[in-house]
């Protein structure tokens, strides 16, 4: 049965939100500093957080060695920027505190799922229920980003929109080269835990808004096989009561500034599209889209892509420096340029999961991973 502490209805609505604003969601690891595996202390942090100024922007996740920080609704980078780094101050004071360590990065190189305690409320308890060990494996962390938008149509018409630039994302994040203590050769390995998951990979192609709540969620509800849009674990995914879209695909960064950098590309990718829709979205498209989404998380920034229109193949850290000389004139109205800028310099150095693949090789095994990933967070 389907978790029963979730509303057993779904909104027939789309809240009206303003077009392309911000949000995130950044799932976190907590770790021990003797040992430096994942330490159940979600829990202990939550009550120091919640003395202090941003109560309510950080919540536990399914284990109790994750934590999950949210921003709140922000127009342009440097504001969230600015909050996130400082909900991420507050946190590494809270770990402090407690002698224990935060870092991002999409897995932890070694800690064995087993090992995982499941958060004690009800809507977990119940995941843990339906999914078995799966409840416990989905100890992985990654970035969610929000994209605010006028309509529910115009929320389909971006998810749609934005399938040919998944692979951009995960790439960009991609931060979990190992698992169970081995290099899995893939750059972001996260998803392939995420895809064990029943409503993973894309959303049906539907573009009304109307259609999308009538002829695909209603029935859905009415089989019993969802009860609300956590059910759904689409790479991409309207969020009805928020007025938003949302980007699920991301690895958690190993840095807060990344994880701006993305939700700013994001935006400004958005706008673009809306502006620009010579190329509507169309149900061939998804053709290619396991494929692309296989390279981006397997081979990174080396991977490659097959354009969805004209089944070209292309470079995908080329097809990215393409994607934002096309959208930087879209960039000044939602001061989002040094944003850019700032994406366009994470392209010239290594990618996180190289960087963690560097500290394993060259500083001391798998330790030196999660060292160097705690050390990246707080800078």
């Amino acid at each position: 049965m389907l978790p029963d502490s979730v509303p057993n209805s779904l909104p027939h609505f789309f809240a009206h939100s303003d077009s392309l604003t911000l949000g995130v969601e950044l799932e976190l690891q907590l770790i021990n500093l003797t040992n430096f595996d994942l330490t159940p202390a979600s829990g202990h942090m939550l009550k120091i957080l919640r003395k202090t100024a941003i109560s309510g922007h950080v919540v536990p996740e399914i284990t109790e060695s994750m934590l999950e920080i949210n921003s709140s609704v922000h127009r342009d980078y440097e504001s969230l920027l600015g909050q996130l780094e400082f909900i991420r101050d507050s946190v590494v004071d809270a770990a402090d505190t407690l002698h224990i360590g935060v870092c991002g990065g999409g897995t932890h190189p070694f800690q064995r799922w087993s090992d995982r305690r499941i958060v004690a409320k009800p809507r977990f308890r119940a995941l843990s229920e339906l999914y078995g060990y799966l409840a416990k494996q989905f100890t992985v962390f990654g970035q969610h980003i929000h994209v605010g938008c006028t309509s529910g149509d115009e929320a389909l018409f971006l998810l749609h929109s934005l399938n040919r630039f998944v692979p951009h994302f995960i790439a960009l994040a991609a931060s979990s080269p190992y698992v169970q203590g081995e290099d899995t050769q893939f750059n972001s390995a996260r998803l392939n835990s995420i895809d064990a998951f029943p409503f993973s990979g894309h959303a049906p192609f539907i573009l009304g808004w109307d259609e999308f709540e009538l002829e695909y969620i209603v029935k859905m509800k009415k089989t019993g096989m969802i009860s609300s849009m956590k059910d759904l674990y689409w790479d991409i995914r309207p969020k009805p009561e928020l007025g938003t879209i949302e980007l699920r695909i991301c690895d958690t960064p190993l840095t807060i500034k990344k994880s701006a950098v993305l939700a700013c590309y994001l935006q400004v990718l958005c706008r673009y599209l809306l502006e620009h829709r010579e190329d509507p979205p169309v149900a061939d498209d998804y053709l290619v889209y396991a494929y692309n989404r296989f390279q981006a998380c397997r081979f990174g920034l080396n991977g490659l892509l097959i354009h969805p229109k004209t089944h070209q193949s292309v470079p995908l850290q080329d097809d990215i420096y393409a994607t934002v000389k096309a959208i930087s004139p879209y960039a000044a109205a939602l001061a989002a340029q040094p944003g850019l800028d700032a994406l366009l310099n994470l392209l010239e150095a290594p990618c996180d999961a190289d960087y963690l693949r560097d500290q394993y090789d060259n500083q001391g095994g798998r330790k030196a991973v999660v060292r160097a990933a705690i050390r990246q967070f707080s800078d």
